[in-house]
């Protein structure tokens, strides 16, 4: 397979500055609050696209959703991608040392393919968020200072001085994940309410973000319903013409939710329909179809990269006893992928991979298996 090598550190520093000036702003509809100017991040987590370039980022700890506009419309095709040292160049190019930035999301523009990081870059300054393109060949950073924008709060966002019952800060996971499907954009996180796992429906161009519906869920490891485990990644999946949100907590159940289910204010029971595995936090998965069947792909923290067979999904029974270890939809593990953290669409038939090992990290394609 031939590789794509990058230039040097230096010469990435300087690709990087000519690549963050502002991108052609195209005329997107980003509602009445849209502004230009900097980009009032405080953090940065999940992102995911919408409609003509439109990118969300979302920040737990600012308790908010920004839409920006990249201008990034122009079509591309897929490319096979596989770049070494991945890490240590998107470093280079925000002018850190690889240990001074974590990775936090991935995600493509569906019309450029143009792959894109989520980024916090620790200096002296404090930690700082970052957005890091790579197309063509080439990194560059996304000029988060002079961006056309807009925001939606979360009112009901966990407090700054909330904790877990083991002293963990519960901001950090006000917002979990993102799905943006026809005008609404999907948000997964906590909330500061006694069912405080949500499930958020947030019109777009951007509407005042309501209370969103707490989402119980049995989980089979440990052998009862809970209401304050949040979704760690989740995708979406037609059923007979009705989109259906899958999402895959830690320890591993996935549970499937109607999104016509989802209002503000409601309560809504989950049916898990798989427990992949305990001891193991699910980081990404993706839906797609192959040979006339479909599957998810899903990457966990210690229990490799699963292919998941949905043929049974509709008519599987739900899981509400404890299991031991598995139960429910079947999987196979996809032995050849190691240390995945990422991963994302790429085109019809392909994903795009972030894999972080001792020996340093890549981005590659793969044909979804």
């Amino acid at each position: 397979m031939k590789r794509l090598l990058l230039g040097s550190a230096s010469s990435l520093v300087c690709l990087a500055l000519i690549l963050s000036a502002p991108l052609t702003a195209a005329n997107v509809d980003l509602g009445k609050n849209a502004t230009t100017g900097k980009v009032p991040l405080e953090s940065i987590g999940p992102l995911t696209f919408g409609n003509d370039g439109v990118l969300f980022v979302g920040d737990s700890t600012g308790a908010a959703i920004f839409a920006i506009d990249t201008g990034d419309t122009t079509t591309s095709g897929v490319a096979e991608l596989d770049v070494d040292d991945i890490e240590d160049k998107i470093s280079a190019t925000l002018g850190v040392k690889a240990f001074a930035i974590e990775i936090n999301d991935m995600a493509v523009n569906p019309i450029s393919n143009t792959v894109y990081f989520s980024v916090t870059r620790t200096s002296g300054q404090g930690p700082q968020p970052a957005i890091v393109t790579y197309s063509a060949g080439r990194l560059g950073v996304l000029d988060l200072g002079n961006a056309r924008y807009s925001r939606a709060s979360l009112h009901n966002a966990p407090g700054e001085d909330a904790r877990d019952r083991r002293g963990r800060p519960l901001r950090r996971e006000a917002l979990t994940d993102m799905e943006y499907i026809d005008g609404t954009l999907l948000v997964t996180g906590l909330s500061n309410e006694e069912f405080s796992s949500k499930l958020r429906k947030v019109g777009f161009p951007f509407e005042a973000v309501g209370a969103g519906t707490s989402v119980e869920i049995f989980h089979g490891a440990h052998g009862r319903w809970e209401t304050n485990a949040p979704v760690r990644t989740m995708a979406l999946y037609d059923i007979e013409g009705v989109s259906h949100v899958l999402a895959a907590y830690t320890c591993t159940p996935l549970v499937k939710f109607s999104v016509n289910e989802l209002s503000d204010g409601n309560k809504v029971m989950g049916k898990t329909v798989a427990e992949l595995g305990n001891r193991n936090r699910p980081l990404d998965m993706v839906v797609y179809e192959k040979n006339d069947e479909d599957f998810v792909l899903m990457a966990n923290s210690s229990r490799g990269v699963m292919k998941i067979d949905l043929d049974k999904l509709t008519e599987i029974e739900a899981i509400t006893e404890r299991v031991p270890d598995k139960a429910g939809l079947p999987y196979e593990t996809v032995g050849q992928l190691q240390g995945i953290d990422q991963l994302a669409r790429y085109g019809a038939n392909h994903a795009v991979l972030l894999s972080s090992a001792d020996d340093g990290s890549r981005l590659f394609t793969i044909t979804l298996p």
